[in-house]
C-alpha cells in the first residue's frame, strides 16, 4: 500500500500521497509531523479502509516525493501555508469534505483546517489538541523548563543550527524520535523507512523556516498574512473533535485542560496509556483509528 505513492499537482506543490480504500467511502485525510512521514500511519490505514473509509495520506511540503512546482517558490514552512496545501490537495482530488487527523505539524495543520475551512472538515482528531498560535505569542518567553524542552527551536535560530541539522539529519531525527517517545522501542528498519523522506531537497529549508517563523525571526509570504492574522486570535474549533495524548509524550505539549475551552463544538479528550509517546498513530494505531472512526458521531 505505502509502496504505491501517487503524485498530483495541488496548489504550489506536486504532492506525493497514498490513496487507499474504496473510492466512494467517507474520506479521511491523515497528516504527519516532524521529523516523521506518511509511514506513521502504516498500521492506521488498513484499520480505516477495512471499515470502508477512503484514506488519503500526503507527504507534507519538504518530505518524501512532494516538491514545489516552481523552482522559484519560497521554501515556506509557516503554518497557514501548510494548511493551504491541505485544502489545495483536497481540491485537486475533488474531495469536498474529509475527517482530518494528525499529530505534531499534522495536528497543527488539521486544527487550522478546522477553524478556517470548517465546511471542509467533517471531524477533527488532533494529537496534543489545540496547537494554533501566532508569531507574537511565539515571541513570548516561557518558564525555564518549557524553554528547555524547545532546545531545538533555539538551535535552529542560528546558522550553526541550520548547518548542524543539514549535516546530521538522520542522527537529529532519531534523537527527536527517542526523546519525544522515550518508551517506544522502534527498530532501525522502522526509523530508516521514514527517515528516507527527510532526504527531500527542500526539507531543511522548510524546517528551519517553520521554527524561525514561529519565533518571529523569519517573514512569511504576503498571501498568507490575512490567514495568520485570523489564527493569531486563536479562533475556536467548532467541528466535532477528539483530542488525544499519549501518557508518555516527551515532546513539548500542553495539558488538555489548558486548551479544552478552544473546542466549542462536540468534543472529547482521550489519554492513551501504555507508555505511548509523541508519534501516537504509529505507537497506538488502534486508538488513533478508533478516534477517527468515532469523531463524527460525537454529539
Amino acid at each position: 500500500m505505502f509502496d504505491d505513492v501517487r503524485q498530483i499537482d495541488a496548489g504550489v506543490l506536486n504532492v506525493g500521497y497514498v490513496d487507499a480504500g474504496p473510492a466512494d467511502g467517507p474520506v479521511v485525510l491523515l497528516l504527519h509531523g516532524w521529523p516523521y512521514d506518511i509511514h506513521s500511519f502504516a498500521e492506521v490505514v488498513p484499520l480505516l479502509t477495512d471499515a470502508g473509509h477512503r484514506v488519503l495520506v500526503p507527504h507534507l511540503r519538504g518530505y518524501g516525493t512532494t516538491s514545489f512546482r516552481s523552482p522559484d517558490a519560497v521554501r515556506n514552512g509557516e503554518p497557514a501555508a501548510m494548511a493551504c496545501d491541505a485544502v489545495a490537495f483536497l481540491d485537486a482530488l475533488d474531495v469536498p469534505q474529509a475527517t482530518v487527523a494528525g499529530f505534531d505539524w499534522g495536528a497543527r495543520t488539521a486544527d487550522i483546517l478546522a477553524v478556517l475551512w470548517p465546511d471542509r472538515c467533517a471531524g477533527l482528531v488532533a494529537v496534543s489538541g489545540y496547537l494554533i498560535d501566532g508569531q507574537e505569542s511565539g515571541k513570548a518567553p516561557l518558564p525555564p523548563a518549557a524553554e528547555h524542552a524547545w532546545w531545538y527551536q533555539f538551535y535552529f535560530a542560528t546558522d550553526r543550527g541550520r548547518q548542524g541539522y543539514a549535516r546530521n539529519l538522520r542522527d537529529f531525527a532519531k534523537l527527536i524520535w527517542r526523546t519525544a517517545s522515550p518508551q517506544w522501542s522502534f527498530d532501525d528498519a522502522t526509523f530508516d523507512r521514514s527517515a528516507a523522506s527527510l532526504d527531500n531537497p527542500d526539507h531543511v529549508d522548510i524546517v528551519i523556516h517553520n521554527y524561525r517563523w514561529r519565533m518571529g525571526l523569519a517573514d512569511g509570504e504576503p498571501q498568507y498574512a490575512d490567514l495568520e492574522d485570523r489564527l493569531a486570535d486563536k479562533p475556536a474549533v467548532t467541528v466535532p473533535t477528539i483530542s488525544l495524548e499519549g501518557d508518555a509524550n516527551g515532546a513539548p505539549h500542553l495539558e488538555p485542560e489548558v486548551y479544552a475551552t478552544q473546542f466549542t463544538g462536540p468534543y472529547e479528550h482521550r489519554t492513551i496509556s501504555g507508555g505511548i509517546g509523541h508519534n501516537l498513530p504509529q505507537e497506538a494505531p488502534r486508538a488513533f483509528a478508533d478516534a477517527v472512526m468515532q469523531v463524527t458521531s460525537l454529539t
